[in-house]
C-alpha cells in the first residue's frame, strides 16, 4: 500500500479512529475533581471552535477529501485546521479529566493520526486544487498553532444551517463522551 493510499484510508476512517482514542481515554480514566473545571473549559472551547469553523465551509464530513473553495476567513484566518484544533481541545479536555498518563497517550496518538497522516493528505489535495493561493495561505497561517491577528481576513460568509446540519452530531458525541467520563467520578 502506498503512503497516499494509506493516508486516504486513515482519512476515511478518521471518525472511527477518534472513537478508538475516546474509548482508550474512557478505559484509562481515573478522574479527579481538581481537573474538572479546566477539563470542561477545554471541551467547551473545542466545541465552540468547531461551531465557528463549520459555518465557514460549505461541506465536510465526506469520506474523500474535497473543497469547493479555499476558506481563509473566520477561524481559518488563525489556523489552517480549526476543526482538528477543536477536536484536539475536546480530546485534551477529556484526557486531562482522565489523568496525566492519558494526556500523554492522547497527545501522541492525536499527533500521529492528524499531524502525520490526515492533515498532510488534505494539504496535498488543497495544494493541487488551489495552487499558489494555498501556498500563500500556508505561508501566513499556521497548521495548528494560531497566527497573530489576521486583520481583514477574519470576516467572511457564515451559514448557521451548515453548523446545525454538520455539527449537531459532533455536539451530541461531545456531550455524551463528557457525560460518560463524568460518570467515572467517585462523587
Amino acid at each position: 500500500m502506498t503512503r497516499d493510499a494509506l493516508r486516504a484510508l486513515i482519512f476515511k476512517l478518521r471518525g472511527g479512529l477518534w472513537t478508538a482514542l475516546y474509548l482508550l481515554i474512557l478505559l484509562l480514566a481515573s478522574p479527579e475533581k481538581s481537573r474538572l473545571v479546566s477539563s470542561l473549559l477545554l471541551v467547551a472551547l473545542g466545541q465552540l471552535i468547531r461551531f465557528w469553523a463549520s459555518g465557514c465551509i460549505v461541506k465536510y464530513r465526506g469520506e474523500k477529501v474535497g473543497a469547493e473553495q479555499l476558506v481563509t476567513w473566520g477561524p481559518y484566518a488563525f489556523v489552517r485546521n480549526p476543526l482538528y484544533v477543536g477536536n484536539g481541545l475536546i480530546g485534551l479536555g477529556w484526557a486531562l479529566l482522565a489523568g496525566p498518563l492519558v494526556v500523554a497517550l492522547f497527545l501522541t496518538s492525536f499527533f500521529l493520526i492528524y499531524g502525520v497522516w490526515i492533515v498532510p493528505y488534505e494539504e496535498s489535495f488543497l495544494e493541487k486544487k488551489f495552487g499558489e493561493a494555498y501556498s500563500a495561505y500556508c505561508q501566513s497561517t499556521g497548521r495548528f498553532i494560531p497566527s497573530f491577528w489576521p486583520g481583514d481576513r477574519l470576516h467572511g460568509p457564515y451559514d448557521w444551517s451548515i453548523v446545525w446540519r454538520s455539527e449537531r452530531h459532533s455536539l451530541w458525541i461531545t456531550l455524551a463522551g463528557t457525560a460518560l467520563l463524568l460518570s467515572r467520578f467517585k462523587w
